[in-house]
């Protein structure tokens, strides 16, 4: 599943090609003609990102104006030319010279501004919004209160929308912190901290390198990992490899049916 450097990366991305212009809303696959018609040749406000959901807002005389879109599993948003038509397109979002084209979306519908108001309010603190003191002061209450560990409660998008398992991984590793820690025994502003430095870059660059400037390939004498998700990490998905920081063999088990990995030296 995508992470939420990915879904802000899109919302900016899609600001940029279509905002403020008039725009083809179309459903090429179907499942979302009806909602597209209505949408059709209106002005394209603005798309925003919260976590890992995104919402797209069209200047139409119509309560339900918001497409909500959740990429889920499988999804993608693609840019591609206009006369792109491979695939299952869900929803097509074009003008003369490029379209977003959505393909395989856990969620894809047409809400009103209370409807997306719900479910904004569910969620927690983005680490790539501007930071609002009431909301992180909140989520650092309940943190404080917990006796989850903090690898679970990380992964949490209650309380911290857009974190997924390699941003949740690489943050504790970085701080030297056991993902079995409990909350109640953690100072979150450090993971915090880390979490929005590490998460802009995310956006900016499309991929997510974590590992500092002595551990890249180049530093290290090492050949650059190769994995599907791409970047340079400490722990994720590095399984029985050795630690660049101490040499242990990275660990790896399930946490509430995700894989979770850690270094057992360097987090303790």
């Amino acid at each position: 599943m995508p992470e939420g450097h990915v879904i802000h990366r899109l919302a900016r991305d899609i600001n940029t090609a279509f905002s403020g212009g008039a725009v083809q809303v179309r459903s090429p696959q179907g499942r979302f003609a009806a909602e597209a018609a209505r949408l059709d040749g209106s002005e394209l406000v603005a798309a925003r990102a919260h976590g890992k959901h995104l919402f797209v807002e069209f200047d139409v005389p119509l309560p339900e104006r918001f497409v909500y879109v959740h990429l889920g599993l499988i999804g993608s948003w693609r840019f591609e030319p206009p006369h792109e038509q491979w695939g299952q397109i869900r929803l097509q979002i074009a003008n003369a010279t490029v379209a977003a084209n959505l393909r395989g979306p856990q969620f894809c519908r047409l809400l009103d501004a209370d409807a997306v108001a719900g479910i904004v309010g569910k969620l927690g603190a983005d680490p790539l919004l501007p930071f609002d003191p009431h909301t992180y002061a909140a989520v650092e209450a309940k943190v404080k209160r917990s006796r989850r560990s903090i690898g679970s409660l990380l992964m949490d998008q209650k309380l911290f929308p857009g974190v997924g398992n390699i941003y949740r991984a690489e943050t504790l590793f970085r701080l030297g912190i056991s993902p079995f820690t409990p909350g109640f025994h953690v100072k979150l502003r450090p993971i915090w901290d880390d979490l929005v430095l590490l998460m802009d870059q995310g956006v900016e660059s499309g991929r997510i390198d974590t590992v500092r400037p002595e551990h890249t390939p180049e530093a290290m004498g090492r050949a650059p990992r190769k994995d599907d998700h791409g970047g340079e990490v400490y722990v994720y998905r590095r399984a029985g490899q050795p630690c660049y920081v101490c040499g242990t063999p990275i660990a790896m088990q399930v946490m509430e049916g995700r894989n979770l990995f850690w270094c057992p030296s360097c987090q303790e």
